[in-house]
């Protein structure tokens, strides 16, 4: 919702001749009824999924989809209702076209070119199959050379060189004997149920594993996390306590990314005991609550800025923060890259500075190995270097096993 507010004030700063509408209220269909030209309706995805027939008997000239990544799934009812949407001329733009594997490449260019890539089936058997688990280069450049005439890619590097630098520090945080103790023990209960589900269907296997690596990473965050019992004290609580020191001493401003809104509780917790000044936001809170915490963050309300990593990783611009601390890795690196964008971007003037936390000796160090394999994937199509791969249940395995993903 927050990206809505942000087309409608970039439209009225560099496209006057344009009247920007917002898509919501009570008057919905009056508004597209007496929508005419030069009517610029901006929509989010959750209206669109839910008015999606109603936008769909509008014949639209153009429609573009920023931030595309929002419907990459073609099983979901936002990916549905984007289908259904009539467009004379048709863009997306996304940093992330790919973040997990081809399919949602398809599913993007199913809207911007349908039939190009054909059906999923097709699609699947030409390429994913043969790039993905095949590592097949031949297939790859054939894929390449196919989507070329359609898309623009801009590196930031490329077109932003005004930007101040940028420097990535993974922090290695090593656990207490006690959180290491309560790290192994829940490592151990999760092989045996593995153990225990290894005849059942797939998909259930599936899903058993995926709870059982969310509680491994859930643990590494802060005990209570895994046991809401447990007194344990957390390591990596303490080391951003640290960090946050550092950075009020010299007068800096970070914004704190967490996957998990209740990791965000305790570190608010925290920042409320030491009288730590911070504006807040997770997927729960209201657009205008949002805009308002931006607003007062870049205003100098605040030193930090705790957000959810789904709910504001993106359309958001935070250049007051000259920091951002990542307090547990997500699957997907581009992910995280576009949450430190929040800061790194046109109007920053200062240095930015990106900390990343990682539990040592963990299944988050190993996700970190799945960083490259994942970045690969897509640059792999888009700049022509090898290739990355979906994340298999053996992968998964690996994780909760302790040895490195392909291993």
């Amino acid at each position: 919702m927050s990206v809505c507010g942000n087309w409608i004030d970039e439209a009225q700063r560099f496209a006057p001749t344009l009247k920007p509408l917002r898509f919501g209220g009570a008057d919905r269909a009056a508004l597209l009824e007496q929508a005419g030209p030069f009517d610029l309706i901006v929509c989010s995805y959750g209206l669109l999924q839910s008015e999606g027939e109603r936008l769909a008997e509008v014949a639209w000239q153009t429609i573009v989809a920023d931030e595309a990544q929002a419907f990459k799934n073609a099983l979901t009812k936002r990916s549905q209702a984007m289908m259904r949407l009539r467009g004379a001329f048709r863009m997306i733009t996304t940093g992330t076209p790919i973040e997990n594997h081809l399919g949602e490449l398809w599913n993007l260019f199913r809207f911007i070119n349908p039939g190009l890539l054909g059906s999923l089936e097709t699609f699947n058997r030409r390429f994913a199959i043969p790039i993905e688990q095949a590592k097949d280069a031949s297939a790859r450049q054939r894929l390449r050379q196919l989507l070329r005439p359609f898309i623009l890619r801009r590196l930031k590097s490329e077109v932003l060189s005004e930007l101040p630098a940028r420097t990535e520090i993974t922090l290695q945080i090593e656990l207490s004997s006690g959180e290491r103790a309560l790290y192994e023990a829940l490592r151990r209960q999760a092989i045996e149920r593995l153990e225990e589900a290894s005849e059942a269907h797939p998909g259930q296997q599936r899903m058993q594993i995926l709870a059982e690596i969310m509680r491994l990473r859930r643990a590494c965050c802060h005990p209570r996390l895994a046991l809401p019992d447990s007194e344990l004290p957390s390591a990596k609580l303490e080391a951003f306590a640290e960090i946050v020191d550092e950075l009020l001493d010299n007068r800096h401003k970070a914004l704190v990314f967490s996957q998990f809104v209740d990791h965000l509780k305790l570190i608010r917790d925290h920042l409320d005991a030491h009288g730590i000044r911070y504006q807040y936001l997770d997927g729960s809170t209201a657009e205008a609550q949002r805009r308002a915490a931006v607003a007062a963050f870049q205003a100098g309300e605040g030193e930090l800025f705790l957000i959810s990593l789904r709910a504001g990783g993106a359309g958001l611009n935070l250049t007051a923060a000259d920091y951002v601390i990542h307090m547990d890795p997500w699957w997907n690196p581009a992910v995280e890259d576009q949450a430190s964008d929040r800061a790194h971007r046109i109007g920053q003037e200062r240095p930015v500075t990106i900390y990343r936390l990682v539990a040592q000796d963990t299944i988050e160090e190993r996700i970190l190995q799945l960083h490259a394999g994942k970045r690969d994937l897509a640059d792999g199509l888009l700049a022509g270097t090898e290739d990355g791969g979906r994340l298999s249940y053996a992968d998964m395995l690996a994780l909760v096993l302790g040895r490195g993903a392909g291993e």
